[in-house]
């Protein structure tokens, strides 16, 4: 309800009643103090409007201090209008805050305006006072409670307590307030103890146990007492809250206490709190670490800095079988705790090797693919041309348009839509520039022109800016694989069980993510340019650098010319969308997540659409649908695609396989000849040139990486002819091993 206080009628007043009209909200309005206070007693509104410009009617500071001596007024809301001053000095608003005034308005008889005003009061100061209202109920819950309550600071200094706890005690409330725990002296083994709970409670949990308290007059008491920390503002501990209850005889003999997980509640923010050493904390294993006045800083410092953690879904994972401990059984005690050991490691995902030994291959794969590098203790340094110039569409030639390709170019796409397209006809067909041809027909095949309302020719710029900047120099990334990878991801895109789980703007993110992925790549692993000390590196924490890289060029190329950017015509709310979908396509093809990622796809849609399926609901569309329209299983598919898209190689037709398998190995030996010559660490010694087994890297990494990865995409995807190459293409790779074969070919 508002009541305004407008002597006159006036634009301004009109203003405000308009504004109430369209809130919803029920409006009186007095045209003099003595109506507006009579209105004010009989209504009790909760926002009051005063007209403080024209002086000569009421006095409006007095108006305020009458209202505000009704208690009634406790929670009320005064906003003060004054006259606009452009020619003088901004005067000062402690006058009208000391008449009561909650705030002061600017008088702007602007509809909107005074909307706006409003509709700020009612979820700023209106909801505040709303709040404090209600605290009024819960103090008479408190005053009535039979239990004692005590409520403390931070600081342990008493800010409350309940009758109940008066009466305990033998205390009056006005010898507790304000003073710290350690000047009531209420325990008898207080220094220790108290060591003992603070454990617990300062790191955000709940602690529940017996002891002995003393009274004013000296006699000891026995209370069951439990201490809840409640977060507050900053996500920290602000007060702890006491409940306390005489024990009676039947549990004097359970002396024993235990930190319960806290999950207190604040008006605005529910406490969630993460124990960030070994599991749950038990105070019973807790020793004393004494009571002077360093230990006591040390807890209250320590207590900081746990207050401001937050519970990840691991570390309730873990809480939940530390609580199961407490009643299993030995045996079933003892395999929890090889549980949690393991759950308590960074790589949660990544399978563990043996000894590098046994597979030399697999251990320096991952070793490359899948880490930042050693740190290098050399002088030596890998500059990535960081500082190199960019092609850009003005420094390019026209392209030519997609009604004006050559025959041999048009032949070598016919079946781009089948899996056995041949990639290298048309890179040499297009003097290794596939990127641009069959870019303009895939995005001309799924309508990616007209979902960015751009032109043909802006499509064809960008496409020629992106290829430009992958380096032809590299036997392997370069914008033949970027085609590739473009192919792959088109033909996934049409598979219909990817059809039914993605939207447009997935498809198009998808083939754009693919055509970026990899742009401006160096030729050289992740490990390298770390171990380098790139500037790459050095730009982006050694962490995901290639990729995080190949994103941000991305989208530099893309909008710093108008002349290529493809993305110009887009509501900015659709392109941000686009964008975050492309970065998270992008960055996903780095391999240190690679067993994250293949494992959440399994466990998250592979495995409940198997279950659906086993239970009879195969036909079930809306079940079925609910697993995969899911926002956050659409990210994981989109992840799924875009990676088995990038390392599809061995599940190309056998010729391709191996021409892709002889320049990966190309590229590797490079890179290993480069680091012997630096001086840095060789992180995959095995690629050298002069000894390493081709068929034994590529049974490797289809080993490691590529055999779960496909059969849970074939699962979802459904592509048996995918999965016969594969098999054709191990059968070959351990022929040529069997023959202790080291090269790509057999001997004629």
């Amino acid at each position: 309800q508002v009541l305004l206080v407008f002597a006159e009628e006036d634009e301004q007043s009109n203003g405000f009643r308009w504004a109430c009209d369209k809130a919803g909200f029920r409006c009186n309005i007095a045209r003099t103090p003595q109506s507006a206070l009579e209105c004010f007693l009989d209504k009790h509104h909760d926002i009051i409007i005063i007209d403080h410009r024209h002086s000569r009617y009421f006095d409006a500071e007095a108006l305020c201090r009458s209202i505000r001596t009704t208690k009634a007024s406790e929670n009320t809301v005064i906003i003060c209008v004054v006259q606009r001053h452009t020619d003088r000095e901004e005067s000062s608003i402690l006058p009208l805050i000391s008449a009561g005034f909650t705030r002061r308005y600017v008088e702007n008889s602007s509809r909107m305006a005074c909307y706006n005003e409003l509709i700020q009061l009612e979820f700023g100061q209106v909801q505040a006072q709303f709040k404090l209202r209600a605290c009024n109920s819960l103090f008479t819950a408190l005053e009535k409670s039979q239990e004692a309550i005590e409520i403390t600071s931070e600081d342990h200094v008493i800010q409350y307590v309940n009758p109940a706890f008066e009466t305990m005690m033998g205390y009056q409330i006005g010898e507790l307030i304000e003073k710290e725990l350690t000047e009531v002296p209420i325990n008898e083994k207080k220094a220790d103890f108290l060591d003992t709970i603070n454990s617990c409670i300062k790191i955000g949990k709940e602690w529940q146990g017996m002891y002995y308290a003393k009274k004013k007059n000296g006699d000891s008491i026995q209370q069951n007492v439990k201490i809840l920390p409640v977060i507050g503002q900053g996500g920290k501990i602000r007060h702890y809250v006491s409940i306390s209850r005489l024990c009676n005889d039947n549990n004097k003999v359970e002396k024993t206490c235990e930190c319960i997980q806290a999950e207190s509640q604040t008006d605005t923010q529910t406490c969630r709190h993460k124990d960030m050493r070994k599991g749950s904390l038990d105070v019973r294993s807790t020793t004393s670490r004494g009571s002077d006045g360093s230990s006591q800083r040390r807890r209250s410092s320590m207590a900081r800095v746990h207050s401001m953690t937050i519970e990840a879904p691991i570390t309730k994972v873990i809480n939940i079988i530390n609580a199961a401990q407490e009643s299993s059984p030995m045996p079933v005690a003892e395999a929890l705790d090889r549980a949690l050991e393991i759950l308590r490691t960074t790589e949660l995902y990544s399978p563990q090797l043996g000894t590098k030994d046994e597979d030399p291959h697999t251990s320096d794969l991952v070793g490359g693919l899948m880490t930042d590098g050693l740190r290098r203790l050399s002088g030596n340094e890998y500059i990535l041309s960081a500082k190199q110039t960019h092609q850009v569409a003005g420094s390019l030639s026209s392209p030519i348009s997609l009604n004006d390709i050559p025959p041999r170019i048009t032949q070598a796409m016919e079946n781009e839509e089948q899996w056995d397209f041949d990639i290298f006809e048309l890179e040499a067909a297009t003097h290794k520039r596939p990127l641009v041809y069959l870019g303009l027909k895939i995005f001309a095949r799924f309508g990616i022109c007209e979902f960015l309302n751009c032109s043909e020719s802006t499509l064809r710029s960008w496409l020629q800016v992106i290829e430009a900047n992958y380096h032809s120099s590299n036997s392997y990334h370069n914008s033949t694989h970027s085609a590739d990878v473009l192919h792959a991801t088109a033909y996934f895109l049409s598979k219909e069980r990817v059809k039914q789980t993605l939207d447009p703007i997935d498809e198009v993110a998808a083939l754009i993510a693919a055509t970026v992925h990899d742009v401006d790549h160096p030729g050289r692993t992740n490990s390298f340019l770390c171990n380098a000390g790139s500037e790459l590196a050095i730009l982006y924490n050694d962490t995901a650098v290639l990729e995080s890289h190949h994103a941000a060029l991305a989208f530099q190329l893309t909008t710093r010319d108008g002349k290529c950017n493809i993305f110009k015509n887009m509501e900015r709310n659709e392109y941000r969308t686009l964008r975050q979908v492309i970065i998270d396509m992008v960055l996903a093809t780095e391999m240190t997540k690679h067993f994250e990622h293949v494992n959440k796809f399994v466990n998250s849609i592979n495995k409940p659409l198997a279950a659906l399926e086993e239970n009879g609901n195969n036909g079930d569309g809306e079940s079925i649908k609910t697993v995969l329209r899911s926002p956050e299983n659409r990210i994981l598919i989109k992840r799924m695609l875009i990676k088995c898209a990038d390392i599809s190689n061995p599940c190309r037709p056998r010729e391709q396989c191996i021409e892709w398998a002889g320049r990966i190995s190309e590229e590797y030996f490079a890179q290993t000849d480069e680091e012997r010559r630096q001086g840095l660490p060789v992180v995959m010694p095995v690629f050298d040139r002069n000894t390493c087994s081709i068929p034994k890297s590529q049974l490797s990494f289809i080993d490691y990486f590529i055999i779960d990865m496909f059969d849970a995409w074939d699962a979802f995807a459904d592509l048996p002819n995918l999965m016969e190459h594969l098999n054709n293409n191990i059968k070959y790779w351990k022929g040529l091993d069997g023959r202790n074969l080291r090269v790509l070919r057999p001997p004629p």
